[in-house]
């Protein structure tokens, strides 16, 4: 997707933002926290940097605050223009409007969406759909440059509403509402979902599919056989916890597996 068979996207996993319970009142801190994981991606050889608030618990459905979109947008351009590689956006819980906005105002390459197709439930309460109100801004915003990558059956989340609809109709459904690409996941971070159902997925649809979790350097040859590209975080953080500075060491280690 960005220049490999299978490409990898590092995960910079964002300190707490504004407008967030954990806040530390140190903008400066937190952008350098941000550039310094970035930066290990780059020269570790990662194709592309997803940008993710994931430290800001507990999480808010399906908005965040201008405070947050204002602080996002200032660390995704900062890593944009420090590292040159394609960079995408992430907000949650599902605040997928908000992450156009940023990814509008820094001209990112992308944002990861969650609730595109379908309804489910994540710890944060009751998601809808989104597919309708997000294409419908983006082309409002001129921002079809920006791709969307759709999560089907989210991590951490119930999907006990939607039982009777398989991995594989959910694919579709994105490709038919205009989604860019499909992201697999295992139930929680750091779980990887089967390689089968990855290749279902893939046989199923004509945009790519992504594996967004659990991917490390026992399955990497595995699902770079069969995905479009891989989001990749705990396996790259010091001790493989999500919550620890990136290695450029285990990012070198793992990225040298996969073939151009």
């Amino acid at each position: 997707m960005f220049g490999r068979q299978c490409s990898v996207i590092g995960v910079v996993h964002v300190p707490p933002l504004p407008g967030s319970a954990n806040y530390s009142g140190d903008m400066s801190q937190i952008l350098a926290s941000s550039l310094f994981d970035a930066l290990n991606y780059k020269d570790g050889g990662c194709d592309a940097i997803i940008v993710e608030n994931m430290h800001d618990l507990p999480y808010s459905l399906g908005s965040v605050g201008s405070e947050t979109v204002a602080a996002m947008t200032v660390i995704v351009n900062a890593i944009k223009y420090e590292t040159m590689l394609p960079v995408g956006v992430q907000l949650l819980a599902g605040a997928n409007l908000e992450a156009l906005s940023v990814a509008i105002a820094c001209e990112a390459r992308f944002i990861r969406v969650e609730g595109f197709v379908y309804a489910h439930i994540g710890d944060e309460g009751f998601h809808q759909s989104c597919a309708h109100k997000l294409i419908k801004q983006r082309a409002y915003l001129k921002g079809e440059k920006i791709k969307v990558f759709a999560d089907i059956k989210k991590k951490h989340s119930s999907h006990a509403i939607t039982n009777d609809v398989n991995l594989v109709d959910t694919a579709k459904s994105v490709e038919f509402f205009l989604g860019d690409a499909v992201v697999v996941t295992g139930k929680s971070t750091g779980i990887a979902p089967s390689v089968k159902e990855v290749e279902k997925v893939k046989h199923s649809v004509n945009i790519p599919v992504i594996v967004g979790s659990g991917v490390n350097i026992d399955n990497i040859s595995d699902f770079s056989g069969v995905a479009d590209a891989l989001i990749i975080g705990t396996a790259f953080k010091k001790d493989f916890y999500w919550a620890n500075p990136v290695s450029e060491i285990l990012v070198k280690k793992m990225v040298s597996i996969l073939k151009d």
